[in-house]
């Protein structure tokens, strides 16, 4: 009977060290949280970088000429106003921008939304092709040329972004989607003119002892604003690497669509590199 009571109590002694030990061997053992990177937060910073302006004038003269021949015939046989004769334009300029936003961490996903501001100060001015033709229209010859400009010049944009990354060590890739306004000067001008000649068959040249005798025309418009507002979208990727717990350097590329502003298309891609810091 000792010798069983002994027993049992030498088993009491060592079963919390053999359960120790087998514990280990399962893998029970304890470890600690995953760690990430902190980006939680908010933020303020600048960059600089290189942005095209791509200019579209293809439209730009038809509201001009439709309204200047509104009440013609020549304009409903032959719609002379959908006759293109600007091209378009594109130009390279260095933009300086701020930002500064906010993000909220889901362990290696950040969720956050960002203000920019974009100094541009681009100008892109219209290539003019003069068309001329020779077209008929309510029992008349009419021989048209039609003439136009234009210039476009983007003063600034501000932009508010919804953003998306993932982290990676001490890298934030993340992709973005926002909306855009912005301010810009215009200036447009088209001219109409040629010669009806009301005779059948037309005699050319134009004689003007016949009667009914052939008539000049000449049909000018222009318009321009200052700091006209422009309404666009934009999307894009991007690049932070955490050098400190505050500190980050960022690159960025970024495609901006603006609505079309008086019959013009104003579209900028930009590349860019800066530096932020996290409170």
């Amino acid at each position: 009977m000792r010798w069983f009571v002994c027993a049992l109590v030498l088993i009491g002694f060592a079963a919390p060290a053999l359960a120790q030990d087998f514990d280990i061997l399962r893998g029970a053992e304890s470890i600690g949280p995953a760690t990430y990177t902190n980006w939680t937060g908010f933020y303020i910073g600048g960059d600089w970088g290189y942005t095209n302006d791509a200019t579209d004038f293809s439209n730009t003269t038809n509201s001009l000429v439709s309204y200047s021949l509104r009440e013609l015939t020549l304009e409903q046989d032959d719609n002379v106003s959908g006759w293109s004769v600007l091209g378009n334009a594109s130009t390279t300029t260095t933009t300086p921008s701020g930002f500064v936003g906010y993000n909220s961490q889901w362990e290696n996903l950040i969720l956050g939304f960002e203000a920019d501001y974009t100094y541009a100060s681009a100008i892109t001015t219209a290539i003019s092709t003069p068309i001329s033709r020779q077209v008929s229209a309510g029992g008349s010859t009419y021989d048209v040329t039609v003439e136009g400009s234009a210039s476009m010049r983007l003063v600034d944009y501000a932009s508010l972004r919804a953003r998306a990354g993932w982290i990676l060590n001490n890298f934030l890739p993340y992709g973005f989607i926002g909306v855009v306004v912005g301010r810009g000067d215009v200036t447009r001008t088209s001219l109409v003119y040629g010669q009806e000649n009301p005779s059948a068959p037309p005699v050319v040249p134009c004689d003007y002892t016949l009667s009914p005798t052939c008539v000049d025309f000449s049909y000018p418009n222009s318009e321009s604003q200052n700091n006209a507002i422009l309404y666009g979208g934009s999307v894009g990727v991007g690049l932070d690497y955490a050098l400190t717990s505050n500190i980050f350097l960022r690159g960025e590329i970024e495609y901006v669509r603006f609505l079309p502003l008086d019959d013009i298309l104003v579209t900028l891609t930009s590349a860019r590199i800066g530096a932020g810091f996290k409170f």
